[in-house]
């Protein structure tokens, strides 16, 4: 068994932090912030808040937020812990009650046999954010204005459920559309949340066996779900476990459903096996639905020996291999279009969130290395309309974020707007935060900003628009006592 002294998800950049801070940035590294950069970039990952008793996996740490708020040509830090009930659980006991993904689960203790940790994904929807869980979890809500957690979410007391990692809120109707999945039947659900909070839709949708989906898409007409060619084994699953492994013989499915339609409304579309981690956008085109996303390649599974030790196969299976791939279902004939768009390896994709569903020409990716452990080296703008790519490359030694896209006040371009993420740099030993120009990504960043300390790497990110900010803060003076 490896010592947490060689675990490099608990060193270095990866390393957790154990404080809580508020703070003015200040200290401007290089050019100036734009002042029409309006709103809240908010960061997800994993910092376990104790030392772990067994073999750490990078995705069991407990969710902290990082965020910076932009307003007036000023910004504004602060991180924060997602207080889940199993954080809350551990804080009273004093102790570690869960062990971690790696470990074998110990049923007669613990409510739950994994540790919700909230830690993957953050989105906002009405005027809260949402985090989320990979192995689906429980949605709980936090205030955008100050990180402060709300509790859990039961859509308007409809729902007592989960969530997957991602959700998926539509700009225009302001509906979030979510699945969540399990180890026992029934193995997926879908549903719908309105713009009002409450849950407006919820239907099984038929599997015959646990499965392991990581992230949905939607278009104006459909929510796009996936049985993949990665799923937990059964039997290990019998024994408290969940190893999954890669079923070359086993398709790819995608099942498109009608916004509100039930389990007999699905429709299943076939494609060569593999498994996605992420989605860039969908849309509906005539006859056809479109789909964009970063299809792992088969050989990043393939690729493990046999005699691999058990932390061997940990690190090997956190790479990424993915590349980009254009899906097209042909509503007419029931058959599936693949074609790849590019063969560099990138993930953690963003949009201009203003588009989610509908046609989109540009994609932003973070620039990966095919090694371990999992680093962004840089940033990609993806041209969907020619199949061209730009690339920022950073220098070696400096690491970056996911990094949505910002828009200026007033823009209504896809690029037209910043992409904004945090940046550490190891050689000088210091973490930043860059704004870039989304129309030009490889230029100079038009600001560089000191952190006030270190920000471990992460997962997920979103940015809410000022916009969203100030009805944020309108609801919440409303619900003050007069």
């Amino acid at each position: 068994m490896e010592s947490v002294e060689q675990n490099p998800y608990l060193l270095g950049t990866y390393a957790p932090i154990d404080d809580e801070r508020d703070v003015e940035l200040t200290q401007v590294l290089s050019g100036a912030i734009p002042r029409d950069l309006r709103g809240a970039y908010v960061r997800n990952g994993p910092n376990p808040v104790r030392p772990p008793d067994g073999r750490y996996h990078w995705f069991d740490g407990d969710g902290m937020l990082h965020a910076v708020r932009f307003e007036d040509g000023r910004a504004f830090y602060a991180n924060r812990y997602v207080r889940t009930k199993g954080f809350e659980a551990e804080r009273a006991a004093g102790t570690n009650r869960w062990r971690g993904l790696r470990e074998p689960i110990v049923r007669e203790r613990l409510p739950e046999p994994w540790k919700d940790t909230a830690n993957t994904d953050v989105k906002f929807h009405r005027d809260r954010l949402v985090t989320s869980w990979y192995l689906s979890g429980a949605p709980y809500r936090v205030d955008p204005l100050t990180l402060e957690t709300l509790g859990v979410d039961d859509f308007g007391g409809r729902y007592r459920g989960k969530v997957s990692a991602h959700v998926k809120v539509d700009p225009i109707t302001d509906e979030m559309l979510f699945f969540e999945f399990g180890p026992t039947p029934p193995f997926m659900r879908y549903g719908v949340v309105g713009a009002d909070g409450v849950l407006a839709h919820l239907t099984e949708i038929p599997l015959s066996a646990p499965r392991l989906p990581h992230d949905m898409a939607h278009t104006e007409r459909y929510a796009i779900l996936m049985d993949l060619s990665v799923y937990p084994d059964p039997v290990s699953l019998a024994k408290g476990r969940w190893r999954s492994g890669f079923h070359p013989e086993s398709p790819a499915r995608f099942a498109l459903i009608p916004r509100l339609g039930v389990a007999a409304d699905v429709r299943w579309f076939e494609a060569s096996a593999c498994y996605i981690y992420h989605v860039v956008n969908a849309w509906d085109e005539g006859d056809t639905v479109v789909m964009i996303a970063h299809r792992v390649n088969p050989r990043c599974f393939l690729e493990v020996p046999e005699d691999a030790s058990e932390f061997e196969k940990m690190m090997r299976n956190l790479v990424m291999d993915a590349e980009l791939y254009r899906y097209t279902f042909d509503l007419r004939t029931g058959t599936t279009r693949e074609e790849r768009l590019d063969d560099r390896n990138a993930e953690f994709p963003t949009i201009d969130a203003r588009t989610s569903g509908r046609k989109s020409r540009y994609g932003y990716a973070m620039d990966m290395p095919r090694t371990a452990p999992v680093a962004f080296t840089g940033f990609v703008k993806y041209d969907l309309r020619d199949g061209s790519s730009v690339r920022h490359e950073l220098p070696a030694g400096v690491f970056c974020s996911e990094a949505p896209f910002a828009p200026r006040d007033g823009s209504n371009a896809e690029d037209d707007g910043y992409l904004v993420s945090f940046v550490v740099d190891e050689r000088e030993d210091r973490s930043e935060l860059w704004v870039l120009d989304a129309a030009d990504v490889a230029a100079p960043p038009v600001c560089r900003l000191a952190l006030p300390r270190r920000v471990p790497r992460g997962f997920h990110a979103c940015f809410v628009d000022g916009p969203s900010m100030d009805r944020a803060a309108a609801a919440r003076a409303a619900q003050r006592p007069r």
